[in-house]
């Protein structure tokens, strides 16, 4: 039987790439099997020689930049500046890994008493064989969230890009490969949902997904009954408040950005702005003209910032949260349509006088779209922050830390954000309420995430 294919699509254009030849169930378990083969080996691999592997990846991801971020840009639509400034982040985020991995690993003892000649201690032990599911969005970012301190800990990879982004996570394979990672170690498994599918069906140790609430909470339920680890980032629907003190011009100018950069297709992306009614017509006139600011075009365009929206469905979704905003009250200022070019483009939007009962302000849009919204005062912007399904990450703008540290405790989110938005810190961890996910990334503790604590009871007669 011919092997199912899949093709790689460029989003800006419509053109066909190529197209790749997705694993089957039985190529899935062909690669299952090679991963479990090499994970003792891996794992009896000296640390220092498992750092070395990553910071070898570091210099070749140096190297070879500008080819990694144009294959980047053409296969998800990412502007070209914006797929290097996520390559020049990974090389913050490996460096954490690099200096913090030892430490974060090492044997910990944690009581002694010499009288009765007792000592505890904590050693960390790799889980064994983790199925990497990953996401097209930023596909260095949330990938190396996972495989670099999986593979630093001990454990081999079983790494399914997403198929919209296929051709970058081939490339991290062989720039991996080429470090000194071994072929058997980080293991890449290529195709769509139904591959996905055939390695979930695996007996792997450990499921690291990024992608929607439905289908993480589908893997929740299978790997349940299994009992093995699972860490899921899921949705988001993130608000900012902007309070009533704040440099209007300049909020409006950070809060646009944490909106639309990326074309809005960041998990930690603004998708729902309450401003105080106090400044609330000056905020939305200054946002408003930052965002006609903001060039649309060829992602390859040094100049472009708004690029193509990589999943042409997602065109649907954000068309039927527009439609739905106006028929129920809300104003356009601007944008609100597709533009009619070859590939998937969304003219930035920007919608007023919304409110709850509309879907642009309760479900993910994922696109280059926004609602804002005015609130009386700092407990009603808490109480609309929290309403949600979600708690990916929250901010609020203002001048005085106090009021903002009063605000944010009283929100429900992973992440939480004085005077920025849409960041994440490698030294940081990174994870959800409620339906964004559960487990966490980053961190000291987003190394050991992929280890089992042994409890070490030891007593010298």
């Amino acid at each position: 039987m011919a092997a199912s294919t899949f093709p790689i699509v460029n989003p800006a254009t419509g053109a066909l790439v190529l197209r790749l030849a997705a694993d089957g169930p039985r190529e899935v378990a062909a690669r299952y099997a090679r991963a479990r083969g090499a994970q003792p080996r891996w794992a009896a691999t000296p640390i220092r020689k498992r750092v070395a592997a990553i910071a070898r990846f570091r210099e070749l991801v140096v190297e070879r930049t500008e080819t990694l971020a144009r294959t980047l840009t053409q296969e998800v639509g990412k502007p070209i500046r914006q797929s290097r400034n996520e390559l020049k982040g990974l090389l913050a985020r490996l460096d954490f890994f690099l200096d913090e991995s030892a430490r974060a690993l090492r044997e910990q003892k944690v009581y002694a008493d010499a009288a009765q000649k007792l000592d505890e201690r904590i050693t960390h032990e790799p889980l064994g064989v983790i199925a990497n599911i990953s996401a097209w969005n930023y596909p260095y970012f949330v990938g190396s969230n996972v495989f670099i301190p999986a593979l630093v800990a001990g454990n081999t990879v079983l790494y399914k890009p997403s198929e919209f982004a296929t051709l970058t996570g081939r490339h991290i394979a062989d720039l991996l490969h080429e470090a000194g990672v071994p072929d058997d170690v980080f293991v890449p498994v290529i195709g769509g949902g139904a591959t996905g599918a055939a390695l979930l069906r695996q007996p792997v140790d450990g499921v690291f997904f990024t992608g929607s609430y439905a289908t993480g909470a589908r893997i929740a339920a299978s790997a349940g009954k299994r009992m093995i680890k699972v860490q899921l980032e899921l949705g988001g629907k993130d608000p900012v408040y902007v309070c009533d003190d704040v440099d209007v011009k300049a909020a409006a100018a950070a809060v646009a950005d944490g909106a639309f950069y990326n074309t809005g297709q960041s998990c930690c992306s603004v998708e729902r702005i309450y401003v105080h009614e106090a400044i609330h017509d000056a905020f939305v006139e200054a946002f408003v003209a930052e965002v006609k600011t903001y060039a649309l075009g060829d992602p390859l365009d040094e100049t472009t910032y708004i690029g193509a929206i990589t999943r042409r469905a997602q065109l649907d979704v954000l068309r039927r949260q527009v439609a739905d905003a106006r028929r129920k009250g809300a104003s356009l200022l601007t944008g609100g349509s597709a533009i009619k070019r070859k590939g998937n483009w969304f003219a930035p939007t920007v919608l007023t006088e919304v409110d709850h009962s509309m879907l642009v302000m309760r479900e993910e849009s994922f696109g280059p779209i926004i609602g804002i919204q005015a609130v009386a005062d700092d407990a009603a912007a808490v109480d609309l922050m929290n309403d949600t399904e979600y708690g990916l990450t929250a901010g609020v703008y203002t001048q005085d830390a106090a009021r903002a540290r009063r605000v944010l405790s009283r929100v429900h989110a992973g992440s939480v954000y004085w005077n920025c938005c849409d960041r994440v810190s490698p030294r940081l961890p990174w994870s959800g309420v409620k339906h964004s996910g559960i487990g966490l990334t980053l961190s000291t503790m987003g190394i050991q995430t992929f280890t089992r604590p042994k409890a070490w009871h030891l007593r010298n007669l």
